[in-house]
């Protein structure tokens, strides 16, 4: 399945030029006004955007190694087994490509000297990089055929690696266990459990620094039209049952164990990647999460107080469609434009 299929399916699309569009109206926000702050970004007057990178049409994912270089996996709008991992050695810099023929990429991670990277058919670890070349490649976890698509990878603060997965239908109930749950395991691949479960697509995920809460966007179904109450933002407990297709964040009878969301967003949004402020950017904006909606062509903000329910207001627009977001080493905001193939950073005036 494609990347474009990934995030259209959970749209309702309405036919345009750049993919996928939406009608549906979004949820209660706030916010202060967004202004020109560059590179044809709009957001708050205190932050200014600049073009970090170029050249990465399809980012999919971010990740960071030890000695703070941006790694992007790139992910087709269809699986031609093409997809690729780059390096962008530094800001302005052309990336360079390390990793080929990858069956859509949505998340990596650098654990120690390894790259870890969650693809179609499980997760990877590539090793020994040379500067030019990965010289080992292992598989880490192989999952079943069908399973769904295999999403954004994070490490918890026990050593273990937790990947969503989102469920291969659209609100049926999953035959596998692993379909529609965040799993986890051991960075060798053994302990492999479910971490939770009843999630349709658990897609970006990340934890609050210094926490183990794992914060994860939710895609609902596409079928509900303008019943669903939104994507959703949500802090994901081990053991956690999301009620999947039943519950949907409707709330009554049918979501009556189900945990509560941190936050709806837009309805069919496609939310993908979600990143939280550190350092200077946390002191700019708060302490927020910042979550990418695929066919709004926007990046929310959603106002934390521990794991209570967050206030949302629009944090950018001008980007086409972003997808992968991270925050750096230094304390920015980097976002990848999914169709334009630039990597945007956005950083306290």
């Amino acid at each position: 399945m494609s990347i474009r299929r990934i995030l259209c399916i959970v749209a309702v699309v309405a036919v345009v030029a750049s993919g996928c569009a939406s009608s549906a109206a979004g949820p209660a926000s706030t916010g202060t006004a967004l202004v020109d702050i560059g590179a044809g970004v709009k957001g708050p007057a205190t932050l200014r955007a600049t073009v970090y990178a170029t050249g990465l049409k399809h980012a999919a994912a971010f990740a960071f190694d030890s000695t703070g270089r941006l790694w992007v996996a790139t992910a087709d709008e269809s699986d031609t087994g093409h997809d690729r991992v780059y390096l962008v050695p530094a800001t302005g810099a052309t990336p360079v490509t390390v990793i080929t023929d990858l069956h859509t990429p949505l998340g990596i991670l650098w654990y120690r000297d390894s790259l870890y990277v969650a693809a179609k058919s499980g997760v990877t670890a590539y090793g020994g990089f040379d500067g030019t070349r990965f010289t080992t490649r292992r598989a880490v976890v192989t999952l079943p055929s069908g399973v769904g698509e295999v999403n954004g990878i994070v490490l918890a603060t026990d050593g273990r690696m937790l990947v969503g997965i989102s469920a291969p239908c659209d609100h049926c109930v999953p035959a596998s266990k692993y379909s529609g749950s965040i799993i986890a395991f051991r960075p060798n691949g053994r302990d492999l459990t479910v971490y939770a479960s009843g999630i349709r697509a658990p897609v970006g995920l990340a934890f609050a620094p210094g926490t183990d809460d794992l914060y994860v966007t939710m895609n609902y179904r596409d079928d509900l039209g303008s019943r669903t109450p939104g994507d959703a933002l949500a802090v994901v407990r081990e053991g956690s049952q999301w009620g999947n297709p039943s519950c949907y964040g409707q709330g009554g009878r049918a979501c009556r164990a189900v945990p509560s969301v941190t936050a709806h967003l837009d309805a069919h949004a496609a939310v993908s990647g979600v990143a939280i402020a550190t350092g200077s950017l946390a002191a700019a904006t708060g302490a927020d999460a910042f979550v990418a909606e695929w066919s709004f062509g926007k990046v929310q903000r959603v106002a934390l107080t521990g794991t209570a329910a967050g206030t949302v207001s629009p944090l950018l627009t001008g980007i086409a469609n972003p997808v992968a977001l991270a925050v750096t080493p230094r304390g920015a905001l980097l976002v990848g434009d999914w169709s334009s193939g630039k990597i945007y950073e956005v950083a306290p005036t």
